[in-house]
């Protein structure tokens, strides 16, 4: 694998698709997905200019954190977190993308020494398969959560289907950046709502061209 060739075609395609959104460069942050990879290879990757790192499972972030200790990233856990694992795992987290109950909250609030930079779930396509929270249901979310000072409620994260068509994703990329924008305007305490954590390696351009400020790239970099 030739990693430095991967690494600038995905911030080269990333900065065109900004670009193309009439949006500043350095607008979008791109969290490299090394899920599928151990720390020798994430490690390659890294050197080739990588800053933010993501993870879907608490075994193989705790690996991987512990790995690579003394290199200067920014770690996203990006996958569902269970509550029996929040004491594990989350005082080692820059950036939880999946904030996707109010008990999974009270648990952080309870076993975090510092306040966690979270994105709150919200499932806008309303896949049953799909963690988060039903769009009317935030409002409510944020009512308890904003008592909670070891949280920050930083932005909104959303995936959309699988299989979905150009239509579906500008539908639900544009209506979690409207939701975003409207709870950015709130001004509530430790919820600035200013950042939008959604696209993948298949659909990040358009959610660039709807707002996203963090996009999640995996098999690009590792072809």
């Amino acid at each position: 694998m030739n990693f430095q060739k991967n690494r600038d075609e995905v911030f080269q395609a990333v900065a065109k698709a900004t670009e193309e959104a009439h949006r500043p460069q350095n607008s979008v942050k791109i969290i490299a997905v090394t899920k599928y990879v151990d720390s020798s290879i994430a490690k390659d990757l890294i050197k080739t200019g990588i800053e933010h790192i993501g993870e879907n499972r608490v075994d193989q972030f705790l690996e991987k954190h512990q790995a690579l200790a003394n290199l200067n990233l920014t770690w996203h856990l990006i996958g569902s977190l269970q509550r029996r694992k929040v004491k594990e795992i989350i005082n080692y987290v820059d950036y939880f993308h999946a904030l996707d109950s109010v008990k999974l909250a009270a648990e952080i609030q309870k076993r975090a020494n510092k306040p966690i930079k979270c994105f709150l779930q919200v499932n806008v396509s309303k896949e049953e398969s799909k963690h988060g929270f039903m769009v009317e249901d935030v409002h409510q979310a944020i009512e308890t959560i904003k008592e909670y000072d070891k949280i920050e409620l930083v932005g909104l994260m959303t995936m959309a289907p699988f299989r979905a068509d150009q239509d579906q994703l500008k539908d639900i990329f544009s209506k979690t950046h409207a939701l975003q924008k409207e709870l950015s305007e709130l001004g509530l305490a430790n919820m600035p709502f200013t950042e939008l954590s959604m696209g993948m390696s298949g659909d990040y351009q358009e959610a660039i061209a709807n707002g996203s400020t963090f996009v999640r790239i995996g098999t690009a970099f590792f072809k």
